[in-house]
Parts: C-alpha cells; sequence; structure tokens
C-alpha cells in the first residue's frame, strides 16, 4: 500500500509533516486519494497517548521519520532519495532548512491557521480573536526559507462568530483546509504548473509571536470587549491552551480566568472590583462596564468561579507590559 513503485504518473509521492488532530486529518485525506505517502514525520508520543499523529501513523501502517529532521539540510538527500514530488507541512512547529523545501519535485506547502500576509506567525486564531476580528481564513501557501512568505496557493475565508474560542477558531481552519489540500493535490497531479503562485505583499505583512500578550496577564483597564476577547482567544478546552488563561492575583494567589461572558451594564467600580453575583457567575468591573467570570483556573483546575470571588474584594494587576509585536 505504502510502495514507492508507482505506475500511475498521476500518483504522487507525499511525505507529510505534522502534528495534533490536523496532521492526522490530513494523513486520513492522503491514504483516501491513493496518493503515495512515504512517510510521515511528527513528534513520538507516549504508548497511552492515542490522538496524536505518530501514533495514528504507526496503526496505519505508515513510515515514521523523526520530525527533526527536516532542520538539517543533509535530509534534502533522502527527500530526493525518495523521489518526493510534495512535502505537506501541517501544524508543525518544526523549521525547515531550505534545501529539504528544494529537494520536492513540485515543492513544499504549508496549510497556515490564518490570513496571508496579514496574519503571519504562531497562535494566529487567537490573534484574530484578541485583535476583534470578524473574519479570519487559512492559507496554502509554498515554503521558502522565511516562515509564512512564500507565494498564496489556495486560501478560504469565513466569519469568526462572536462566540468563537481560539480551539474552535483552529478547527475551523482544519475543516477548511483539508478541502484546500485536496485541491492542491488535484493540480499537483495533473499539471503542477497550474498550481496557483500568488505573490504576497510583504508591506501588509505581520508577523505575530507565540507568547501571549502582556505576559499572560488580564488587565482589567480595558473595555470589556476587550477583557472577553482576551478570554476566549486563550480558551482552547478541553485541551490546554498555547497561551494558557490570562491572569490575575487574588488574595495571594494566581488565577487563570477561564470564561466570561458579556453583561451590557455598564459600570464606575474601579477595574478589576469584584461586584455582584449574578447567574452562572461573578461580575468583574471592567474600563466601562461589567464582565461576568464564570470559570478559573486554580491550582491547574478549572473551577466555578461564585464560591471563589467574594463581592467587594478586588482582583489585582501588576503591571501590564504593552503589547508588542514582530513586524
Amino acid at each position: 500500500m505504502f510502495d514507492n513503485d508507482i505506475a500511475d504518473p498521476r500518483r504522487l509521492n507525499v511525505l507529510l509533516v505534522g502534528e495534533e488532530s490536523a496532521g492526522i486529518q490530513t494523513l486520513r485525506t492522503l491514504l483516501a486519494s491513493g496518493h503515495n505517502v512515504v512517510a510521515v514525520m511528527a513528534s513520538p508520543e507516549s504508548q497511552t497517548h492515542t490522538a496524536g499523529l505518530w501514533n495514528t501513523a504507526e496503526r496505519l501502517g505508515v513510515n515514521l521519520w523523526p520530525a527533526p529532521l527536516v532542520k538539517q539540510a543533509s535530509f534534502a538527500r533522502q527527500v530526493a532519495d525518495h523521489s518526493i514530488d510534495l512535502i505537506l507541512n501541517v501544524h508543525s512547529l518544526f523549521i525547515m532548512h531550505a534545501e529539504v523545501i528544494a529537494a520536492a519535485r513540485i515543492g513544499a506547502f504549508n496549510m497556515h491557521p490564518g490570513p496571508l500576509p496579514e496574519f503571519a506567525g504562531l497562535n494566529v486564531p487567537s490573534w484574530a480573536i484578541y485583535f476583534g476580528e470578524t473574519e479570519h481564513a487559512v492559507t496554502i501557501h509554498q515554503m521558502v526559507d522565511r516562515i509564512d512568505a512564500g507565494t498564496i496557493a489556495y486560501q478560504q475565508r469565513f466569519p469568526i462568530d462572536p462566540a468563537d474560542t481560539g480551539m474552535s477558531l483552529m478547527l475551523k481552519c482544519v475543516r477548511a483546509g483539508l478541502p484546500l489540500l485536496k485541491q492542491l493535490l488535484n493540480d499537483a497531479a495533473a499539471e503542477p504548473q497550474q498550481i496557483p503562485r500568488i505573490p504576497q505583499s510583504l508591506a501588509r505583512r505581520r508577523y505575530l509571536l507565540g507568547a501571549a500578550p502582556h505576559d499572560g496577564r488580564l488587565c482589567w483597564h480595558r473595555p470589556a470587549l476587550d477583557i472577553l476577547n482576551h478570554v476566549r482567544a486563550a480558551d482552547y478546552a478541553p485541551f490546554a491552551s498555547p497561551w494558557g488563561h490570562p491572569t490575575n492575583v487574588y488574595q495571594g494567589a494566581t488565577i487563570g480566568i477561564a470564561k466570561t461572558s458579556r453583561t451590557g451594564d455598564t459600570c464606575t467600580a474601579a477595574p478589576g472590583t469584584i461586584g455582584e453575583r449574578c447567574g452562572r457567575g461573578v461580575q468583574i468591573a471592567a474600563e466601562d462596564a461589567w464582565v461576568l467570570v464564570e470559570k478559573l483556573e486554580v491550582n491547574a483546575q478549572r473551577v466555578d468561579a461564585l464560591p471563589f470571588l467574594s463581592t467587594g474584594n478586588r482582583l489585582e494587576e501588576p503591571c501590564c507590559p504593552s503589547l508588542t509585536l514582530k513586524s
């Protein structure tokens, strides 16, 4: 099934470099397409972890190569020796060496969970929600020796809903990206020269860092909408957040703010003041309105805010650093 002896010239030799659910779904898409998966490159997991790409590929009988090899120029020879037509990079964080990128006959392509060139970099779905964007995209672009800067092959845009979290927006990117990968495979097999290669306007490029804004602290001296966006941007439940939940200090202990909702009630209390209990949570004063805090993270556990926060107290805010981005 995974033999390199390919009789059909339209059947591609593909190398998948990936992680997470997106990598698993891409692997299943490749196997269903009839193309030859030469190998999968991913991070090994423990024997008890069954959801990762490494273990999935192992169960399906696909060759496994260590993902860090993509950082080495010498790995380009292995790519050439296996006559690899396409390298697909899906949610892998290993920086691929330029010689490896150039070794694939048709090219190396990345599925990026955001619109390019405006949202290059890391944790892009979270940043989009944090900035209050109402539209997002997934982009398939050719890989070059500058991160997320290659020509665009395909892009699909879709709305960001007010209830979207970092996790739900990432899932939207995967769902919209898989058909684009199928289109890439079809075009590469039929006529590689017809794969779109649209140059990015790098003057509009914004490269976003992986670290959480404001060193991971939640700043209540901001409008309520900004608070809500920050909290849901960091929400990857039921999985761990790449940013962690934004934090405050309460009665000497650091707590994470895990879930909030809008109240629509204006307030004049000092930002961070704990107000009345209301329904599922406790009101906290932002710059212009009350925010309902429903869930906290305390000692690495997600807990209800109601029994934990006391009216009249205040969440302490160590000085929040200014937001810095890389161009």
